[in-house]
């Protein structure tokens, strides 16, 4: 009986909240840009006079991502993200080499419920990870949050299935988005003459091509946060393979 009041007590609560706030809401793609506290940070140019930015049609601003976030993190302090990507690989490392320390492997109880709704959840998982990830320069996200849901799947997959392994090709993923990652910088000093520097044409604010190498960067970051994250739970899971 208290679970029936509590759901009850819920879905009143959430209707009212929906019903107070929805309405309040602007149209997905449509909202004021002077509302924004990013405004500053997106209209800031160093070669032009100060503009007012329009979504879908200012062009060519400095960083031309829609998340302000995200022109800080990748774009104006794109050091500090290399050396984030550094640290959980170390951490990763050394969590990996902790865990080959232990002499079982854990198990976990099969269900049958759990085993059918990750086969219909996985894919889901995997494509609201990249999905994230992708969008990093439009919405909130990027390649941390996008790589650790798609972790979160694999995760879900060791719970469900014992047999599972995340194979090397986890392992040759993040070896490859971190490389790839360190050559976009290489690309940037080549051809601008500063390591990690937006050497692409920054386009129209709010387009999916748009930000230059902002949404390059956030994808290798997805594939390196999520292998990475995906071999650490194996790791820790399989324990002394001998």
């Amino acid at each position: 009986m208290r679970r029936i009041w509590a759901v009850l007590i819920s879905a009143v609560f959430l209707y009212f909240l929906i019903a107070s706030y929805y309405p309040t809401l602007p149209m997905f793609g449509n909202i004021d840009m002077y509302r924004r506290v990013s405004f500053d940070y997106i209209s800031k140019s160093t070669t032009k006079e100060y503009q007012p930015v329009e979504f879908k049609k200012s062009k060519d601003l400095e960083d031309g991502s829609a998340n302000v976030v995200t022109s800080i993190v990748v774009n104006y302090r794109s050091f500090d993200t290399l050396g984030e990507v550094t640290v959980l690989f170390a951490a990763a490392l050394g969590v990996g080499i902790l865990a080959n320390i232990r002499k079982r492997r854990i198990e976990f109880e099969e269900h049958k419920v759990l085993a059918t709704a990750t086969g219909i959840v996985f894919p889901l998982i995997l494509l609201f990870g990249a999905y994230v990830f992708i969008h990093g320069h439009l919405t909130p996200g990027g390649g941390f949050p996008g790589g650790t849901i798609i972790a979160l799947g694999v995760l879900l997959l060791m719970l469900s299935k014992n047999e599972f392994k995340v194979t090397e090709i986890a392992k040759h993923t993040e070896q490859i988005a971190g490389s790839g990652y360190v050559l976009v910088g290489l690309i940037g000093m080549a051809i601008v003459g500063v390591f990690l520097a937006n050497f692409l044409p920054t386009g129209v604010v709010g387009n999916l091509f748009s930000a230059g190498v902002v949404p390059i960067v956030y994808t290798l970051i997805g594939f390196k946060v999520g292998a990475e994250l995906s071999s650490l739970v194996s790791e820790m899971r399989e324990g002394d393979k001998a």
